[in-house]
């Protein structure tokens, strides 16, 4: 039987090739010409794939801002631990320096303060000059003798035995310049706080050229002033004000007061019963009533506490009043210019609620305060962080006027200066410097620490004791012992033998908790040295503490 099949040989090679071909046709036939994606159809393939996949994108992205804040966070955070420690030797840094500052005009590279050389500021005297033009020749201060006068407001404004309270009649008429103008300017009651020891007093009287400052509540340290010639040495007063917290948190730092009163060139005046629970409000006072406080010079340079003064005294003088004919030099706002701008960025930065300073500005607005940005030339806005003055009566006026401005409203004394400036038209030699003269006249250290707000206690009548006079209605009256003088509380005590008061009676109304907590220490001394005793009441005064313990 024949076979039909026909047998072909192949060699690898051919047979390789046909496998080739066949995996190239299958290949191709699995291609698809709906698949291909070309250039122009890309975005509609982009947006198939969004429609497919956007939860998965969404939560994608939501991941990706969460990794990215927290990392940016903790970033955030260290930068700042490092920048505050950084801080401190920054500030410090500026402790002592006393290379000037300069700027460029036209071309040329100046001193912002164009002190005399010091071989003549070594022969520099004080400048007594007379001004026989102004207009202002008396001021009479308004004490509580007044009967215009003779009461304190109880309807929330800050107005005190202190300052006396100023109507707004008296405010208007304070403002019309005579040659004698009647003023409040604080001090207005005996009892009104501010107390000041007789030594310090008879010592402050002596001085005719005076640098001062102040430091309430705890809240800055005590710069040595450097810079000045040994003349100024000799003829300045270098006065800072503290108070008692102020007192024991620099003794705590080992900064304590030597025995002729000095730390270094200042001389400590510790004040006793600050008038306002604002430290702020306390601080005007030697800010602004410095002809009060040395009522025998003739010039006065403040400086604020957060910086340190390098200038000599006399020459600081020379250069800012002398020489450019001025009563009253201060620095200019270096930010802005308009008070209403000003108030804008006190209540931004929580400087002062929105509420005091709307009603500060709107009363301002009334009286027509115009938004210039000058006033005779001179910018309206100040920073007076440094005030140099001639202590004259127009610049006495001028600063009582101020000072009662920040009574009334607000204690930014920025908002109420172009008030005061604009409203006391007469006043017109005026050197407002330019900010890098400030800088010259200052290193800026900061402030160190939040001064602390003084807290007052309420007074309430003393529980009588069997065997001791008593009055009810003296002793125990609220009023009775806030009117009473110390000399006429102590004139009561010894009036009556074996009587003793302690806390707010015993003290008066005014100081603060830790002040009270001394006079209850005391006031257990004298328990016990009842107790042991026979002494009128000591019977009665065992009897009140078995029953009340």
């Amino acid at each position: 039987m024949l076979s039909n099949s026909v047998s072909i040989s192949m060699s690898d090679d051919d047979s390789n090739e046909i496998n080739r071909i066949r995996s190239t046709r299958t290949r191709r036939k699995r291609k698809k010409p709906g698949h291909r994606t070309t250039f122009g159809e890309l975005p509609r393939y982009l947006l198939r794939l969004l429609l497919r996949y956007w939860i998965l994108l969404v939560l994608l992205l939501a991941f990706g801002l969460l990794l990215f804040e927290s990392t940016r966070i903790g970033t955030k955070s260290a930068n700042s631990e490092h920048n505050q420690l950084k801080k401190s030797p920054d500030s410090s840094g500026n402790l002592n320096r006393l290379d000037p500052t300069t700027k460029v005009i036209g071309g040329v590279r100046q001193r912002c303060l164009k002190l005399l050389p010091p071989e003549e500021l070594e022969h520099l005297d004080i400048l007594d000059r007379k001004d026989s033009t102004s207009p202002v020749k008396k001021l009479v201060y308004l004490t509580g003798t007044d009967s215009s006068s003779s009461h304190v407001r109880g309807n929330g404004t800050r107005f005190n035995l202190f300052t006396g309270n100023q109507s707004f009649a008296e405010r208007e008429a304070s403002f019309q310049v005579t040659e004698t103008v009647s003023v409040h300017c604080g001090f207005f009651n005996e009892n009104g706080g501010f107390r000041i020891e007789d030594e310090d007093k008879m010592f402050m009287q002596t001085c005719q050229v005076v640098v001062s400052t102040c430091a309430f509540g705890g809240g800055d340290n005590l710069y040595q002033p450097i810079g000045m010639s040994n003349a100024s040495t000799q003829k300045v007063c270098y006065v800072a004000f503290w108070d008692d917290v102020t007192l024991a948190t620099q003794e705590a730092e080992g900064h304590k007061i030597g025995d002729n009163g000095y730390i270094g060139k200042w001389r400590v005046v510790v004040v006793k019963d600050l008038p306002f629970m604002d430290q702020r409000l306390n601080g005007k006072i030697p800010k602004m009533l410095s002809h009060r406080l040395f009522p025998e010079a003739k010039y006065s340079i403040w400086v604020d506490s957060k910086s340190q003064f390098r200038r000599d005294p006399l020459g600081v003088l020379d250069a800012l009043l002398w020489r450019t004919n001025s009563v009253l030099a201060i620095s200019e706002h270096g930010a802005r210019g308009s008070v209403y701008d000003e108030a804008k960025a006190v209540v931004k930065k929580h400087k002062a609620t929105p509420e005091e300073v709307q009603v500060q500005i709107n009363q301002y607005r009334r009286d027509k305060l115009p938004e210039d940005k000058r006033f005779n030339g001179k910018k309206a806005l100040s920073e007076a962080s440094v005030i140099v003055r001639e202590h004259t009566p127009l610049t006495n006026l001028f600063m009582c006027l101020w000072f009662n401005e920040v009574v009334r409203y607000t204690s930014r004394d920025q908002l109420s200066f172009p008030y005061v400036f604009w409203r006391l038209r007469v006043l017109k030699n005026v050197n407002m410097f330019p900010v890098c003269t400030r800088k010259d006249l200052v290193n800026s250290m900061g402030h160190v620490r939040k001064a602390k707000p003084l807290e007052f206690t309420t007074g309430y009548k003393s529980v009588p004791i069997n065997g001791l006079p008593s009055d009810h209605k003296k002793c125990e009256s609220r009023l009775f012992v806030q009117l009473m003088s110390i000399e006429k509380r102590s004139y009561f005590k010894s009036s009556f033998p074996g009587l003793y008061l302690c806390g707010w009676l015993k003290r008066g109304p005014v100081g603060g908790l830790g002040k009270k907590t001394v006079a209850s220490w005391q006031h257990m001394r004298d328990i016990e040295g009842v107790w042991k005793s026979e002494k009128a009441g000591s019977k009665g005064l065992m009897q009140l503490l078995e029953r009340e313990t």
